[in-house]
């Protein structure tokens, strides 16, 4: 049953009426500007009217307030949009490198040979089926570092993201894989990032904002070491996370960058962001990123966080299963084995996130 008192964004994006909007004196929850000019949703078939659909709503993957189901999603997602309730009591691993290195889960043992790295990550497409709705069965009822063949010591690391469709079933199915990868005794997960695209209802944004938190806070209560992830779209969203921050002193903090493709998104967009981010946040709060593998964005990165900045890429494995290595040069062709251009991809990439001189090849 949905509670009586759960509010939900307006229909129509209509800011005048809704509870979300700051401008609006009845707005329970004044957290939001107003909507996106540029949502390409305005004209969506409940909009429109479309009669031949009896549920265009249950065809369509964004949340607005024009779905007849949208205060099932605000109650899923517990009544409200602000994140002042949201407690996270995580624990964060000692001893993580700053480069942790994203394989395929295939071979792990073979490729860490002579290198011996600290920690080793996987993506949630090698755990999690968007088929079966599943755990894999390599991971099914099984630590997470027998899975990998980790040697003693090392650590395994979920990284929680992918495409729309596997973290939306992910989310779907949480209530029965949360308690499966507690089990699984990963020693850090970066919870699942529900996406925030700038052509999206401004509802979208705001439950995803906050189903990016509340996600890492329900794994931690099942006893997973997760961190959770956060995305931006205005200044008001990254004030949100600074109060939310300031107050719940989480131990580190994930984003994930893979998005912000173009040199207009990293400067325009990514960059405003992240510094301001650096600025205003705690100290002792660690951050780590995923899809940043240009020096330069490295470099970028290690000035504003500084030795809190950790950073996990799938490049090093990739390159190398392609016969290539690294370099401060450039990428280069090289007739070694994979395991120790693996190797030398994962020294390089050390050195930039420690911003020190790379290894020459």
């Amino acid at each position: 049953m949905i509670p009586v008192a759960t509010i939900a964004p307006a229909p129509g994006c209509d800011c005048a009426s809704c509870p979300f909007y700051i401008d609006n004196p009845a707005a329970a929850e004044p957290i939001c500007s107003g909507c996106n000019t540029d949502c390409d949703y305005c004209g969506c078939a409940r909009a429109e009217a479309v009669s031949h659909l009896a549920s265009p709503c249950g065809q369509c993957p964004i949340r607005c307030g024009s779905r007849p189901d949208i205060r099932g999603w605000m109650a899923d997602v517990g009544g409200t949009l602000g994140f002042e309730d949201l407690i996270l009591e995580t624990k964060f691993p000692p001893g993580l490198p700053r480069f942790i290195p994203q394989v395929d889960g295939h071979d792990v043992a073979t490729f860490d040979e002579g290198l011996e790295w600290p920690a080793y990550g996987v993506g949630l497409r090698r755990v999690f089926s968007p088929e079966t709705h599943r755990i894999y069965p390599k991971f099914s009822g099984i630590r997470a570092h027998n899975a990998l063949r980790l040697a003693p010591g090392q650590l395994a690391v979920l990284v929680g993201y992918g495409e729309d469709p596997l973290v939306e079933s992910f989310y779907t199915n949480r209530r029965a894989l949360i308690p499966e990868l507690a089990a699984q005794g990963w020693d850090l997960v970066l919870s699942p990032n529900f996406s925030m695209y700038g052509n999206q209802p401004r509802g979208e944004h705001l439950i995803n904002f906050r189903r990016n938190l509340a996600i890492a806070v329900e794994m931690a209560a099942a006893g997973v070491a997760a961190v959770p992830n956060i995305y931006w779209f205005r200044l008001e969203d990254l004030d949100r996370y600074l109060a939310w921050l300031d107050d719940a002193r989480p131990p580190a903090i994930a984003m994930n960058l893979q998005t912000f493709r173009t040199a207009g998104d990293w400067e325009q967009m990514a960059l405003p962001g992240l510094t301001y981010l650096a600025l205003s946040m705690p100290a002792d709060v660690a951050v780590i990123v995923t899809g940043s593998s240009r020096a330069e964005r490295i470099g970028a990165l290690l000035e504003l966080f500084g030795p809190r900045l950790h950073l996990v890429s799938q490049n090093p494995q990739a390159y190398a299963r392609h016969g290539a290595q690294m370099t401060a040069e450039g990428r280069i062709e090289r007739p070694a084995r994979a395991q120790d251009l693996f190797a030398a991809n994962v020294r390089f990439y050390d050195a930039l996130v420690r911003g020190v001189a790379a290894p020459s090849p």
